[in-house]
Parts: structure tokens; C-alpha cells; sequence
């Protein structure tokens, strides 16, 4: 029997500190891929971390520019917490730990979280593996804030690096990334949910929308969150941070989990007066009251 997935604060959470190496591109050497997994345990054997022996959704997750996995850790904890298996990635030119990060280097990003992808699923099918049995191979995610986000979309939507292993993606403060190469929605996309600061200077609102709009083939969400800013939302837990946690949970319910119900939840948790707002179908979010 599947164990739920779905529910905040359901599972407790264990992590697993991982070094991806990456040898399938010569040209680049190889990539060392440093990525923190956190994954549900049963919460009767929370104390001594026994793992929940059953496979769960995993989500890959991109940080963004100079960033690194702490700076999100409240809102992957928190997707751990609802039984997805969480890896978070630290990309090799453009971390937080490179002392002269190289921004160009994002054309390569794709490939390194689709090669986590191939080797978390590799590492779960080994019978002694710390996180053996935790993966479904047929439930894989991606998500990603700013530069991750725009890796992210170029995963799920560009012919440059489509991953169809790929079966949601959510876009936080992202865009085309205008080197990437290929195209943007030239096939069908993933379901894809797009989550913006309306007071975002970094990634300005038009960027979220150019990839929202173009998405015209698969079902695709809009959050717009009203007086926001670039990093606040997805880093911390301060407000709105918990309205994209719920709201990005319910998206992976519905379209990673399988979980129809989800999608009126995410509806119901995304309007939040003079807060947040969800639209859907190329619309754009309404602000009402606040």
C-alpha cells in the first residue's frame, strides 16, 4: 500500500548530503554536482531515522544564482515534510561557494539536474543504499528560483533540453534564459506552474509571464504574489513564504502525485486577498481586497 503523500508536517525529515559526479559531457570534464536530499521517515521511527521503505515522488531543485540549498531549506523541509523525496543541487560554476561564479555557465545547468535525476533513481534501485526503495522513477519534478528557475523551464520546455522523465515543474521568479539554445515550447510541456513577485526587480513579472503565456499546449498556473520581492517568497519562512509552500504542494499533489483533489486545494490556498492570487489558461491573477 503507497504511503500518503500530500499533507504538510506529515513526515518527519532525514537528509543525506550526496557528491553527484557528472563524466557524460567531455568537453566539460567532469561535474561535481554536491546535492542535499532530504526524504520522509515513518514518524514512529522518526528518532532513529529509519527510512518510509516506499518509493516517493522526487523533486530536483535548482537554486538560484550564488545561492545554495540553505538558503531554501524552509520550503524543501517543507516539501519533504509531505512526502517528496527533495534533492537540492549546488551547480558547479554558480553556487554560493565558487569564489568567481560564471552566470554563462547556466547553459549547462539542464544537463546537471537531469544527470541528478539519473543517478538519484540509479542510487535508490541499489538494495544497500542509504536511500534505497525512496524514489519513484515514474514521479520526477523539478523546481527552481530565479537562475534555477530559468534551468528549470528550459528542462521542461525547450528542445535544447527537454527531460520527458519530467512529469511537473514549478517555475519560481524565472525566464528564458536568452543563450539557451533550442526552443521554448515548441512541444508539449509538462504541467507547469509559474510562481512571481508583483515587486520583483530582479526577475521582473514580465519575464514569468513571456514563459506563462507561451505555454499554450499542457495545463499551466500562474501565482501572482501581490507587493512581493525577489527572494522573500522562497527563502525564509516569513509571509508569503508559506502561501508558495502550500500552494506549490498542492501543484505537486495534483500533477506529480496524481491527487485530483489537489487542484481545487490549490486553488482555495492561492487566493488570499491582497496577497496571492492564482489564474490559469493564459489568464493573469486578479488582486482583490487587501
Amino acid at each position: 500500500m503507497r504511503l500518503p503523500v500530500g499533507k504538510l508536517g506529515r513526515y518527519a525529515v532525514a537528509e543525506q548530503s550526496l557528491t553527484i559526479v557528472d563524466r557524460s559531457r567531455p568537453r566539460l570534464g567532469r561535474r561535481i554536482i554536491p546535492t542535499t536530499v532530504r526524504y520522509p521517515v515513518i514518524p514512529a521511527t522518526a528518532a532513529s531515522g529509519t527510512l518510509a521503505r516506499d518509493p516517493f515522488p522526487l523533486v530536483v531543485f535548482a537554486p538560484g544564482y550564488r545561492q545554495c540549498d540553505r538558503s531554501y531549506r524552509f520550503l524543501l523541509h517543507e516539501w519533504a515534510t509531505a512526502g517528496y523525496v527533495v534533492a537540492a543541487v549546488e551547480f558547479p560554476l554558480t553556487s554560493c561557494h565558487v569564489s568567481a561564479p560564471d552566470e554563462s555557465d547556466l547553459v549547462n545547468q539542464p544537463a546537471d539536474v537531469s544527470s541528478v535525476i539519473r543517478q538519484l533513481v540509479a542510487i535508490s534501485r541499489r538494495p544497500h543504499s542509504p536511500l534505497s526503495g525512496l524514489v519513484n522513477p515514474a514521479e520526477i519534478g523539478v523546481a527552481g528560483h530565479s537562475d534555477g528557475g530559468d534551468t528549470v523551464a528550459a528542462i521542461a520546455a525547450n528542445t535544447c533540453c527537454r527531460d520527458r522523465r519530467v512529469a511537473a515543474a514549478v517555475v519560481l521568479a524565472g525566464a528564458e534564459w536568452p543563450p539557451m539554445p533550442g526552443r521554448y515550447f515548441a512541444r508539449p510541456a509538462p504541467p507547469m506552474l509559474f510562481v512571481q513577485g508583483t515587486d520583483d526587480t530582479w526577475n521582473p513579472p514580465e519575464a514569468s509571464m513571456q514563459l506563462y503565456r507561451a505555454d499554450t499546449a499542457g495545463p499551466r498556473y500562474y501565482l501572482g504574489l501581490f507587493g512581493a520581492d525577489h527572494f522573500t517568497p522562497y527563502e525564509g519562512s516569513r509571509a508569503p513564504e508559506p502561501i508558495v509552500a502550500r500552494v506549490t504542494t498542492d501543484f505537486l499533489d495534483r500533477y506529480l502525485a496524481g491527487q485530483r483533489p489537489a487542484a481545487a486545494a490549490m486553488r482555495r490556498a492561492a487566493q488570499v486577498a491582497g496577497v496571492a492570487a492564482l489564474a490559469t489558461g493564459g489568464d493573469l491573477p486578479r488582486r482583490n481586497g487587501g
